[in-house]
Order: structure tokens, then C-alpha cells, then sequence
């Protein structure tokens, strides 16, 4: 006869991120901020004409370009 494990309820514990997330977590957020940085300097670098046809005004532009990398 074959004997089967009774079903046990989630704990918390089952649901915390392994002791080797972290350091993934560290390089999705570096590589975040990174391309955060890069989009924002190519912002900075485009004229009037593009910012129009892109549908940015200058208002926009400049809030985008004064938050800093990490938000």
C-alpha cells in the first residue's frame, strides 16, 4: 500500500526570495538605473522638432530630465 504525505499549507518562509535573489535583484536594478541614465541623456539630445513628432513638450522634457536615475 502506498503511503502519500498529508498537504501542508504555504508558509512564509516558502514564499521568501532564496538567499542568492539578491544579488539578481542588485543587477536588474543596475542595469534599470543604467538604461534610465542613457534614455534620459538621448532625451536631453534631441531638438524641438523631434521632441514634437515624439509628442513631448518642453514641460515634460524638463521633469524627466530633473528626476534622478533611480526613480
Amino acid at each position: 500500500m502506498e503511503r502519500t504525505l498529508p498537504r501542508t499549507q504555504p508558509t512564509a518562509l516558502a514564499s521568501r526570495p532564496t538567499p542568492t535573489a539578491w544579488p539578481l535583484r542588485l543587477l536588474a536594478a543596475l542595469l534599470l538605473w543604467r538604461q534610465r541614465a542613457r534614455t534620459r541623456r538621448q532625451l536631453a539630445q534631441l531638438d524641438e522638432r523631434l521632441l514634437a513628432d515624439a509628442g513631448i513638450c518642453a514641460a515634460e522634457r524638463h521633469a524627466e530630465l530633473a528626476k534622478p536615475f533611480w526613480r
